[in-house]
Parts: structure tokens; C-alpha cells; sequence
């Protein structure tokens, strides 16, 4: 059975910018903006979603007679992730061709059904993975996450030129952390500095998609298993989650607009 779908690649060139937690609640969002979601988790050394979207540790994806992966669902989206195809306290040591080869195999050999969107929690950085992605799979385009800091910036930069350079289009960017919000005062600073997803955006010439706090009550939701989109969707900073969502779709249309084509028409196959 072959669907029809969009591959959105979600990825940072630096660790610790809370990329899968913005995959997560993106996800989420699109979910809750009536799409048909799929999220793979392929960070295949760091696996994050499982905890993230309150997976019970023992799940183990089924099979079907063909030996295919099922997909866990987790709060209606259909979840693939190497967490849980081995024990969580066992390190990934592999060699980089394994870890494209883990991750081929989530993405050809998951029965992900009928979506909208597959998300893609990528890892951080510009290595076999992205290499991997960019050979097996038609991505329609990746969301870019950036801290304000310089350091964050200049990793971001290598991740937009190495999706540049495989023609793979960016989306837009998404700054996190962009201030800190006391959960006491309210008092609000630029913990990171300010402005750094604008400026890299202006140098891209692609938009902000969102720019989100740095509260505590994104990562203790996130901890506990149930990200703050689906456990407060109405709340000011799912808000700014919804807003990010609802531009991926406009981004896709209007990238495709511009060079004068037609979104790509992206076919999963168990064939």
C-alpha cells in the first residue's frame, strides 16, 4: 500500500538547542491542526522521543507477516524511534554506516500508513545520518532550530548549507531559548542574546517560524512524557507552537510557488 506525504527534516547543527522537543510539539501541533503525523526519532545515538512522549519502557514495535514495523502511536502520532528497538541504558556503538543504516531501515521498513507530514528528528550535526536522508528519502524541506547565541548560529549555519547543498530546501528557522521567563517574577532577559534566529534568517532569506522561552514548563512536560502542546494546547507558549505548525504547509507551497513546480509527491511503499 503506497501513501502520500511530506518528509519535514527537523534539524540544528549543534546538540542542546531542544530540537526534539521542537519535533515534538510540532508534531503535535500539526496533529491538532487536523493533519495525519508521523515522527521518526533518528538520532539513533540519543534517542529522546520515547521519554518525551511517554512511551512505556518495554515497548517494542510490532511486525507484520511481510516483517515490517509498526508504528508506536504516542498521543495520535504514529512514533519510530531506535529506542525502542534495544534496551534504553544500551549505548549505540556504531560506526556511522550502521547508524545510516538504522536509519534507512525506521524509514523504508515502518508501515507509517497514510500521512500529511513525517517529522524528522534529526541528529545534530552534518554526518552519515543527514548524508543518509538526503540519498534515500524526497524531503520537501527542513526546519532549522538555533539558540541566539553565536556559537548555536555558526553550527546553524553548516546544517542550512549542507541541506543547501544536497537541494534541500529550508522552511524557516526556529529560535528557542530566545528568553528566559521567570516562572516566579515573570521577569523576562536574553539569557542567549537576542535577535539570532532573525539575523540568520535575513541572511538565508528565510522567515522565523517561531521564537520560544526558556521556561521551565517546557521541560518538565516534556520530562514527564507529555509535551506541553498536547498538555496545554491552548496555552500562550503552545500558541507559538501552533504558529510555527501552520506555517510549514504555507512554506512548502510557497517554495514551490516560487521555482515555478509543484510540491513533490512523496510515496511510502511496503512494495
Amino acid at each position: 500500500m503506497s501513501i502520500n506525504g511530506h518528509i519535514i527534516a527537523v534539524a540544528s547543527g549543534k546538540g542542546g538547542v531542544g530540537k526534539s522537543t521542537i519535533s515534538a510539539n510540532l508534531a503535535l501541533a500539526l496533529k491538532l491542526l487536523g493533519f495525519k503525523v508521523g515522527l521518526l526519532d533518528a538520532d539513533v545515538y540519543g534517542p529522546s522521543q520515547k521519554l518525551m512522549l511517554g512511551v512505556d519502557n518495554g515497548t517494542k514495535p510490532q511486525q507484520n507477516d511481510e516483517g515490517f514495523l509498526i508504528p508506536v502511536d504516542a498521543h495520535g502520532i504514529k512514533t519510530m524511534s531506535a529506542a525502542y528497538l534495544v534496551d534504553e541504558r544500551t549505548p549505540m556503538l556504531w560506526r556511522g554506516p550502521m547508524a545510516a543504516g538504522a536509519l534507512t531501515q525506521m524509514l523504508e521498513q515502518t508501515l507509517w500508513g497514510e500521512l500529511d507530514f513525517l517529522l524528522i528528528d534529526m541528529p545534530p550535526g552534518t554526518g552519515d545520518i543527514q548524508l543518509t536522508l538526503a540519498q534515500k528519502a524526497q524531503v520537501s524541506g527542513a526546519v532549522i532550530v538555533t539558540t541566539p547565541q553565536n556559537i548555536a548560529l555558526l553550527d546553524a549555519r553548516k546544517g542550512i548549507e549542507m541541506f543547501r547543498k544536497v537541494d534541500i530546501p529550508i522552511l524557516g528557522v526556529v529560535e528557542n531559548m530566545s528568553i528566559h521567563l521567570c516562572s516566579n517574577c515573570g521577569h523576562k532577559e536574553h539569557v542567549f542574546g537576542s535577535d539570532g534566529g532573525e539575523r540568520i534568517a535575513r541572511e538565508y532569506d528565510v522567515p522565523v517560524l517561531a521564537a520560544l522561552p526558556l521556561t521551565s514548563s517546557i521541560r518538565k512536560l516534556s520530562d514527564s512524557g507529555c509535551p506541553i502542546v498536547a498538555a496545554d494546547p491552548e496555552s500562550e507558549i503552545s500558541s507559538l507552537f501552533f504558529q510555527a505548525a501552520k506555517s510549514i504547509p504555507d512554506a512548502i507551497d510557497e517554495l514551490y510557488e516560487q521555482e515555478g513546480t509543484t510540491a513533490p509527491e512523496i510515496i511510502f511503499s511496503d512494495d
